[in-house]
């Protein structure tokens, strides 16, 4: 719940940000029609490269990837909080990281990141979770980085329209419902990826304690898929001027609700179930029922978060790989997390 709550926040400050490096990617319909496409052969290419390679091989390298991108993530995470600690006179520095190629009129900058001291202690106090992670994998470091992938995810990942969010929701109900309940891949993919693309919940906790090793598996996708779409309902309601929140509140609700149900029936079947199929009616019909009650349904489909709020902000041209209910972030943050004031010198382009 966290990372939605603090998610859809911060993505309102992240879509009238001036800054053109901290603008969000924005995810058009045709975006969203293609998503569960490119997330199931996602998903089919990891299940088949763990049957034919080593698990173990795997797993090592994604460790490493991860070990990088969670550190940046996290770091991104706390800037803001730990900006409260740093004393008044603390000496903050900037610096740059800049990478050319060619001379002349012909010089192209290929990385240019501008960073200062504090995003430095940020970065070092990540690196010790990301060490932790490395080296234990610990279901608390595991969870520290995924919720970090989740807030992130939620914050720089915007739709663009209503209509767009029902067409992202519509395809990965159908997609998730068809590799949980048709076959074995997903739960499969999702018990041998050792990342952290999914939160853990140990469910021997008052037993083992800290060093429980029994654990029920939410993912990231079903946190992110809903939470960009509830941050759009933040927006719209802000773009209402109403001073009130009522499709936001509606919509997280609806989520607390969903993800209710899904526990209940897992534990009624003992089964795992697919997220989506409970949380995609919940999160879509709620905000629904609210606006024809309101009689603003109109102003809700019509509503434009890029025209309104992102004049501009730039289309996304590449997708987050979703391996299953788990969602791997890393692919669309990894240039967004790399540095919280990068510039950008072109227009993007292609977890």
């Amino acid at each position: 719940l966290l990372p939605i709550f603090f998610g859809a926040l911060r993505s309102v400050s992240c879509a009238k940000s001036k800054n053109s490096s901290e603008m969000p990617e924005t995810i058009t319909s045709r975006d969203a029609a293609r998503f569960p496409i490119v997330a199931s052969c996602t998903l089919l290419g990891l299940y088949l490269f763990f049957k034919i390679f080593s698990q173990e091989y795997i797993n090592l390298l994604l460790s490493m990837y991860f070990f990088v991108l969670g550190i940046l993530a996290l770091s991104h995470t706390i800037s803001p909080m730990m900006n409260r600690f740093f004393p008044a006179n603390f000496p903050n520095k900037q610096y740059q990281l800049l990478f050319t190629q060619g001379s002349g009129e012909s010089k192209e900058e290929i990385v240019n990141y501008e960073f200062d001291t504090k995003d430095l202690v940020c970065l070092a106090l990540s690196s010790v979770v990301g060490v932790w992670y490395l080296l234990r994998k610990h279901w608390i470091a595991n969870n520290l980085f995924g919720l970090a992938f989740s807030l992130n995810g939620v914050e720089l990942l915007h739709l663009n329209n209503v209509s767009t969010g029902c067409i992202l929701l519509g395809g990965l109900f159908i997609y998730d419902v068809f590799w949980v309940f048709g076959t074995n891949v997903m739960v499969t993919v999702a018990k041998s990826f050792e990342a952290p693309i999914k939160l853990v919940f140990p469910q021997d906790l008052l037993e083992k304690g800290l060093e429980a090793d029994n654990f029920a598996m939410l993912g990231l996708g079903d946190i992110v898929i809903p939470g960009i779409f509830i941050a759009l309902l933040l927006r719209f309601d802000i773009s209402l001027k109403k001073n009130t929140h009522t499709y936001f509140y509606t919509s997280f609700v609806a989520y607390i609700f969903g993800l209710g149900l899904t526990i209940f029936i897992m534990h009624i079947f003992k089964h795992a179930q697919p997220a989506l199929l409970y949380l995609v009616p919940a999160c879509i019909g709620f905000p629904l029922l609210v606006a024809l009650a309101k009689g603003e349904v109109t102003e809700m489909f019509s509503y434009e978060s890029s025209a309104e709020i992102l004049p501009h902000t730039p289309r996304l041209t590449h997708f987050p790989t979703v391996s299953g209910s788990p969602a791997s972030l890393a692919d669309s943050m990894q240039q967004k997390l790399s540095c919280p004031r990068r510039r950008r010198q072109q227009s993007p382009s292609a977890m």
